[in-house]
């Protein structure tokens, strides 16, 4: 199968495409989990989210997006189809959907902050903030590091992407990076960037194959089912295939850490400030940055 990721085109199971290994094996195994996190630099977890509090999120955000005429209403709603004129949305910090009853059961359900207790061997907390996708057709997300985005806290903090629905390969699933050579430079270098402080654009690479082709490793995904999540570090490498179908992609990206660890403040609180500087005036390229910086 060929799957298309930014400018690319990869093959599952080639040379540059493989498989996500899962993790429901020794999904009650702390102390495996903690070092599979740290060896792999994510987890994929298979039935993680209750399956019916995941469609009743699923129905909010699709109703946010028709009440914007963002669905095509000739077909059901919960296909989720796009509009003729639908762009996609980003509706992190939109509280009227992210802070509802219905999202909040998914992401703050109390059998998933006792998880992270259990993966943090400690109290958790998770991120006021909360960042949600509907990514339309031909988009992809480039590969970078989170840290970039929230590092003034603990460096602990995890993401949890939730796919809100089924998610085939060619509705752009998620993929990370394994095995690269030479990323120690990378990380002391885009891996120390903030992108508020720095005014660089955040994406490390949008050239999946370049990357490779400069530090190795081979890009993993897989397809998920609704209730299935995936769990990454900060300085996992990741990005995500393209989406070809006439469909949103719905996701929700949600941080999680030890509560008794320092916070990024721009994302806690009733009314977080989220990026406050990023885009905003002169902005670096990531191609000048990388050149300053011999990556």
């Amino acid at each position: 199968m060929i799957l298309p990721m930014g400018n690319r085109e990869l093959e599952l199971g080639g040379e540059h495409l493989g498989h996500l290994r899962e993790s429901k094996d020794i999904q009650g195994d702390m102390p495996a989990l903690r070092a599979r996190l740290s060896e792999d630099g994510y987890l994929l977890l298979r039935g993680l989210h209750d399956v019916e509090s995941v469609n009743a999120a699923r129905r909010v955000v699709l109703a946010d997006l028709d009440a914007r005429e963002q669905i095509d209403r000739s077909h059901p709603r919960d296909e989720g189809v796009i509009a003729e004129a639908g762009r996609g949305a980003f509706l992190g910090g939109r509280k009227a959907v992210t802070h509802t009853d219905e999202f909040l059961s998914v992401v703050e359900a109390p059998r998933l902050m006792e998880f992270f207790t259990g993966l943090f061997d400690g109290e958790s907390l998770a991120y006021d903030y909360k960042w949600l996708r509907a990514v339309p057709t031909g988009a992809s997300t480039g590969a970078h590091y989170d840290v970039v985005y929230m590092g003034r806290g603990s460096l602990d903090l995890v993401t949890l992407w939730t796919p809100l629905g089924d998610v085939s390969y060619d509705m752009g699933p998620l993929a990370v990076l394994d095995g690269p050579r030479g990323m120690a430079e990378v990380r002391s270098t885009y891996g120390k960037m903030d992108v508020d402080r720095d005014h660089v654009t955040g994406s490390f690479s949008d050239d999946p194959l370049a990357l490779i082709e400069q530090y190795g490793g081979q890009w993993l995904t897989t397809e998920f089912e609704i209730g299935d999540a995936l769990i990454f570090g900060m300085f996992a490498m990741h990005g995500s295939l393209t989406n070809t179908t006439l469909r949103y992609r719905l996701s929700a990206d949600t941080r999680y850490q030890r509560a008794d660890q320092p916070v990024d403040e721009r994302w806690m609180g009733n009314e977080p400030i989220a990026h406050y500087a990023w885009t905003k005036g002169e902005t670096v390229t990531m191609d000048e940055a990388r050149q300053r910086w011999g990556v």
